[in-house]
């Protein structure tokens, strides 16, 4: 099972369509955010995609409540775990936090597969060792918001293989300033 990770998307819509529509023409199952989504609304663009979408709040937590709603549209695609989440996907465990540092203690206990965090805006793959003897993947997608100088990124993971793919949305997307000019200018009748 392939599954799309990213994180720190801070309500970059076309950013975070964008990826989503490439991890699913990858093969992608599933989305997992490591939370600062911010605006529940940005999730909206991920509906049309029919992906079942697991997130979690980050330190940017935005409005809540409207995130639990949305978890609980009839027919949605949206699963609100709160701070943390521990899911299975492809029968493989699956731990969900926002801070790496939670990551990294979570991954030593051994109890996960898979170990995704966020917060942090730079992509890292890593291997933990963890009290069992074995080993966690611990990952961080960086943020597809591409907030501040980060590029937006992304971690297409094949749960199969544990291999983890480090994708980038093109340049072309990041919307930033242009974006919300042209927006403004709209809005403003321009």
């Amino acid at each position: 099972m392939k599954v799309c990770i990213l994180s720190d998307s801070h309500d970059h819509i076309p950013l975070i369509d964008a990826a989503v529509a490439d991890a699913k023409a990858a093969g992608a199952e599933a989305v997992v955010h490591c939370g600062d989504l911010v605006a529940p609304s940005t999730l909206h663009c991920l509906e049309k995609h029919g992906l079942p979408v697991h997130v979690i709040h980050g330190n940017n937590t935005g409005d809540l409540f409207a995130l639990a709603r949305l978890a609980h549209k009839p027919g949605g695609v949206v699963r609100f775990h709160g701070m943390d989440a521990g899911i299975e996907l492809g029968g493989r465990r699956i731990f969900v936090v926002h801070y790496p540092h939670y990551a990294k203690a979570m991954a030593a206990t051994g109890d996960w597969d898979l170990v995704c965090c966020g917060h942090s805006h730079k992509v890292e793959i890593a291997e933990r060792k963890n009290c069992t003897g074995g080993i966690t993947p611990v990952v961080n997608p960086g943020t597809i918001g591409g907030v501040g100088q980060a590029p937006a990124t992304w971690v297409l993971a094949d749960l199969d293989t544990m291999t983890f793919d480090v994708r980038e949305v093109p340049k072309s997307l990041e919307y930033r300033d242009s974006a919300v000019a042209a927006a403004a200018n709209t809005l403003d009748g321009q």
